[in-house]
């Protein structure tokens, strides 16, 4: 899908597009949301991030969206059926995430969380390889390379480095591509994240940070993050920060297609934070009741990414029931497909753990797997 954001191209070694004033890091800059979209559906104008896009494009993005948020509902319900060992949701983010990835060009590059499963859509990756690895049968399931979007890292904020040095190799190269890593609020007070900026801001390099700042790491409120806005940290590390409105799909395309752009025209790197909220737990293991208030769930309720893209759709005239019944029954189909699936995967052998340790053969390794292979086949034919 080509949605056109009006930018500025030229070769990366001449002078980068300019930073909007809004986007503009210092003690002076506002802390405004960037937004095209009201809660309400409204289209809203803003020069410094303008935005063409056409009445296909907007429903192919609410397709994306609706498709997103099922194949998410299902891997939660199929884990508290034993089907999945773990699932983390991303049940309110689903605009930031299909914002962010529809801006990228197929030469770009992403490096996500564990979280990102609507980056991983907009990408080409199967529901069901990411469900593989949560069900425990695959080690990631898809080819990152393939993919331009790298396997899931657990270890929280490790991705931002290794993004950063795929964009540094991105401009040894020469190539015209960026590169965006995504990563949480809890995760900007991690020294991993902290290094990544120092390097992507000295080293000038083309990639984009994108934070969904979502309200709550695990059980810790942002405000024990950061005594200022998240974007705002970028200014200390020399480049711009932007904070968007990530329910709001349009304003998260727009903003982040004007990063990638900007480092890819050598701008160097860009902090955009995407001021969201998590409607589930952190992940099935976590309780949100034990640490938030009902309230602020449903204040947040009323400003459902799909929900508004909708209302705009609507009020518009740039959908009809035909449309929205026909997402309906696509989403059901989906659903039906990755339940299906799920059980039906097969359980691997569990000797392939030993198969890939080293690149080499290893004498203890070989070891180890021949202990456990005896150790296995001492439960066979016998009570």
């Amino acid at each position: 899908m080509n949605v056109t954001v009006k930018s500025t191209s030229r070769a990366r070694k001449k002078a980068a597009p300019g930073v909007p004033d809004s986007a503009r890091t210092g003690q002076d800059a506002p802390a405004e949301l960037i937004q095209l979209l009201t809660p309400e559906g409204d289209r809203v104008e803003n020069p410094e991030f303008p935005l063409t896009v056409s009445p296909e494009e907007l429903r192919a993005l609410y397709r994306d969206l609706v498709l997103v948020r099922r194949f998410d509902g299902e891997a939660t319900a199929l884990q508290r059926q034993g089907e999945l060992g773990l699932w983390a949701s991303l049940l309110g983010q689903e605009a930031a995430q299909v914002g962010s990835g529809r801006a990228m060009r197929e030469g770009d590059y992403a490096f996500p969380t564990y979280r990102e499963h609507g980056v991983a859509w907009c990408r080409g990756v199967d529901p069901l390889n990411l469900l593989g690895m949560f069900r425990g049968v695959n080690h990631g399931g898809w080819d990152p390379n393939e993919k331009n979007f790298h396997l899931y890292t657990i270890v929280i904020g490790s991705q931002t480095l290794h993004a950063t040095g795929y964009a540094m190799g991105i401009t040894k190269d020469g190539a015209e591509d960026a590169v965006i890593a995504y990563f949480g609020d809890g995760a900007s007070s991690q020294g991993d994240v902290n290094e990544a900026f120092t390097f992507a801001s000295v080293y000038n390099a083309p990639v984009v940070f994108f934070c969904q700042n979502n309200q709550w790491a695990i059980s810790e409120p942002t405000i024990n993050q950061t005594k200022i806005p998240l974007y705002r940290r970028a200014s200390g590390f020399g480049f711009p920060g932007v904070r968007v409105d990530g329910n709001d799909v349009l304003a998260c395309l727009a903003v982040t297609r004007w990063a990638l752009d900007r480092a890819r025209n050598g701008g160097g790197p860009v902090l955009i934070e995407a001021f969201t909220y998590r409607m589930g737990a952190h992940t099935t293991s976590d309780d949100p009741t034990r640490y938030r208030s009902s309230e602020e769930t449903e204040a947040w309720k009323a400003k459902d990414p799909i929900a508004r893209l909708r209302a705009h759709l609507e009020k518009e005239g740039l959908a009809d029931e035909e449309f929205f019944a026909a997402v309906d029954a696509e989403s059901e189909a989906l659903g039906l497909r990755v339940r299906e699936g799920v059980r039906s995967m097969p359980d691997p052998d569990p000797t392939l753990i030993f198969d890939h340790v080293y690149a080499e053969p290893h004498a203890l390794v070989a070891e180890e797997r021949a202990e456990y292979v005896a150790y296995a086949q001492s439960f066979e034919g016998g009570e």
